[in-house]
């Protein structure tokens, strides 16, 4: 298919199924397995895999024109696309070809699912962790607790994050695809989310749990460098743009209701304030998706898009707060009901801003690219 072919088949499936599945996930309080499978048949889980490896082979900016679409759909949904699409690459880019086949593929082709595991309890998302591993032979014996975990219900395997005993840093770090049936693994589910319905997020507790070392993406060291560069980057882009395509179907759905709701005799279109935040929705969401197809541009290229990346999150989170706030806004109390899809846009716009990192998180990261071409300027005048 051509990409203004995928571009139709998607709009079709999110102005159509996608609005049935809504309705049911958010009824059943679950995310059906005919959901996954229906997404999957529509070869929608695998369009920015290379052709090589049974995907689609969309470029990066190609796939974020579809994601913002796809941001349309339930908020579920869209992190099982967003997801999918996704993690492919961290598994793939530290795997040897054995690993490629055994991980890899299946994971393309839809045959079993990985979970990202990076979150814990007591520590940030990074160079702080501290679930622990110690080699013993052909194994791992990994300890220590992850939580937050999306899939936690369903993940055949956890791609997790750990450290060699006594490291610190970055030093000693692992990525380790842990299979859910592990023995000393204990998967407790969390309570159900704010928004982001029928999605279970699970606390994962590690006592003594042995992982073969076949099942190490890279070496001992690479781990952070598995999920930051293989992943957390374009992951943090794509966010973005699922914040664009979200705020842009709250402008939809405020505008609609600007122009059909009147009161004291006129609609509320015609009221100077809200066409003032119409016109700033619509401002925010064109400076968010210029960020991340800037970022998604560079990344076709091969560049390193970290600070873009943080950027294009940073910006497109906190956009769409502002946008979904407006928008409720103008919807007034009608908004704030359940029947209501602007009062479901609402509650699951919020994981956006803490999903992959929140603000501050993203700042850090800007902040580090400010001060070192600041450095550079002043060696270079010196």
């Amino acid at each position: 298919m051509t990409f203004d072919e995928w571009k139709s088949a998607v709009e079709a499936y999110v102005d159509g199924p996608a609005r049935t599945w809504a309705k049911t996930i958010e009824e059943s309080g679950t995310v059906p397995q005919a959901v996954w499978d229906d997404l999957n048949e529509h070869g929608f889980l695998r369009l920015a895999a290379p052709r090589d490896y049974g995907g689609h082979g969309l470029t990066f900016v190609e796939y974020l024109q579809l994601l913002e679409k796809f941001a349309h759909m339930h908020g579920s949904m869209r992190v099982i696309v967003h997801v999918m699409n996704s993690l492919w690459r961290s598994v793939d880019s530290k795997a040897t070809q054995e690993q490629r086949e055994k991980f890899v593929l299946p994971l393309i082709a839809g045959r079993h699912r990985i979970t990202f595991t990076l979150t814990e309890p007591n520590s940030g998302s990074g160079a702080d962790i501290k679930t622990t591993a110690r080699r013993e032979g052909d194994e791992y014996v990994v300890n220590g607790e992850k939580w937050m975990i999306i899939f936690s219900d369903i993940a055949d395997y956890f791609l997790l994050f750990c450290r060699l005993e006594g490291s610190s840093g970055g030093e000693g770090t692992l990525a380790l695809l842990v299979p859910r049936t592990t023995p000393g693994l204990d998967i407790e589910l969390m309570p159900p989310a704010m928004g982001i319905t029928g999605t279970g997020h699970g606390h994962l507790r590690l006592k003594e749990c042995c992982v073969p070392v076949s099942h190490r993406l890279g070496e001992e060291g690479d781990g952070l460098d598995v999920a930051f560069r293989g992943f957390l980057d374009p992951s943090r882009t794509a966010i973005g743009m699922t914040c664009v395509g979200a705020a842009a179907r709250s402008l939809e759905l405020a505008a609609g209701h600007a122009m059909n709701r009147v009161t004291f005799g006129q609609p509320l279109s015609k009221r100077q304030t809200i066409q003032m935040w119409l016109a700033e929705m619509a401002t925010d969401i064109e400076a968010a998706r210029r960020l991340c197809l800037y970022a998604a541009e560079l990344f076709d290229q091969g560049k390193v898009i970290s600070t873009q990346a943080a950027m294009a999150k940073l910006f497109g989170t906190e956009m769409l707060q502002r946008v979904t706030d407006k928008a409720l806004q103008i919807h007034g109390g009608a908004g704030y009901f359940k029947s209501s899809e602007m009062e479901r846009i609402y509650r699951d716009a919020r994981m956006q801003r803490f999903e992959e990192g929140t603000s501050e998180i993203q700042k850090m990261v800007i902040v580090r690219d400010v001060l070192k071409r600041a450095q550079r300027h002043e060696r270079s005048e010196s």
